[in-house]
């Protein structure tokens, strides 16, 4: 595992600086530009190199749903971009960045393909076919039959959780997730995590809807959520919090850890996506390990394959494994 000296001398920054921005310090005032430099830096010592073949020479397009800032806020998006053009380099593929919101500028005219990273409704999905018939959409499927596509089974994912919760004595679980539309506001995106959740829970007898909180997918939703159950609550607070990503179980941690509640030994908290900063906070996260760089890399072969000729769309699930570090028994 790389080191925070390591992320620090590839950053060309301090190793307190590493430390700070690596536990989403509030008080440290950085740019985004250092910022981005110390978690790519991470991501990058994080990455298992694979053997390849080369390819022929191609441009591919890479259009992220998020903005650069929100890129940051949460890196699971930035593993998976990162994923994908690690990939390319090692196939000596030519690859574009574009946001989602500066695609009008965008020039697709000597590019072979696009490949999509985040949630996009189907009316987004058909307007970027038309920038490129070879297209693959990875965390999303806006249609099976028309589009190839690389997510997670996020339902089986969730249920791992719970059944782990449960294996180790826990009875009152909360939940911690977020809620997004998406970007053309055509509607509310559904999020598998809470519906498996609820349905999970409830066949289990164990649903309680007053330790349910909702926000968005960043730290400091994560803490002000956590802030507020542990007000409702006190000391009937539950044992165990199941957070929808590891930007929200991050931020809860450090509320808990703000009112001396004990982790694990009061609170058990477990995370989704196993980003690179994970390992690094206190305590390190147990979360469910989400592949990002294998999905940007299998979406580059998927891509690849639609290039050379593949016509029948394919929806790949990449699997997922729990890693159990210091916030969890």
């Amino acid at each position: 595992m790389a080191t925070i000296k390591d992320i620090a001398e590839r950053a060309g920054v301090s190793i307190a600086t590493v430390s700070r921005v690596l536990n989403f310090d509030p008080t440290l005032s950085v740019t985004d530009e250092t910022r981005k430099k110390i978690f790519e830096a991470a991501e990058e010592l994080s990455y298992k190199k694979r053997s390849v073949k080369k390819t022929n020479h191609y441009k591919v397009a890479v259009v992220s749903w998020y903005t650069e800032n929100e890129e940051l806020e949460d890196l699971y998006y930035l593993s998976i971009r990162l994923g994908i053009e690690n990939r390319c380099k090692q196939l000596s593929i030519d690859t574009v960045k574009y946001f989602y919101q500066d695609m009008k500028s965008a020039n697709f005219d000597d590019v072979h393909g696009l490949i999509a990273v985040g949630k996009f409704s189907p009316g987004q999905a058909k307007k970027l076919k038309e920038l490129s018939e070879n297209i693959v959409f990875v965390d999303c499927s806006p249609d099976d039959d028309s589009y190839d596509s690389i997510v997670i089974d996020f339902e089986k994912a969730t249920m791992k959780i719970i059944d782990y919760f449960l294996e180790k004595g826990h009875k009152r679980i909360g939940y911690i997730g977020g809620r997004e539309t998406f970007k053309d506001e055509s509607g509310e995106i559904t999020d598998l995590r809470e519906k498996t959740f609820i349905r999970y829970m409830k066949e289990k007898g164990l649903l309680d809807p007053s330790v349910m909180y909702y926000g968005r997918f960043k730290v400091n939703d994560g803490y002000e959520l956590m802030k507020q159950a542990i007000a409702q609550h006190g000391e009937d607070l539950p044992t165990a919090f199941f957070a929808g990503n590891d930007s929200i179980a991050i931020g809860a941690l450090r509320a808990l850890l703000e009112e001396n509640i004990d982790v694990p030994g009061r609170v058990n908290v477990i995370g989704i996506n196993d980003i690179s900063v994970s390992k690094y906070i206190f305590p390190p996260l147990t979360t469910l390990k989400v592949h990002t760089e294998l999905m940007g890399e299998t979406a580059v072969d998927a891509l690849l394959e639609q290039i050379q000729g593949r016509k029948i769309p394919k929806k790949i699930f990449i699997a997922t494994e729990l890693v159990v570090r210091g916030s969890s028994f």
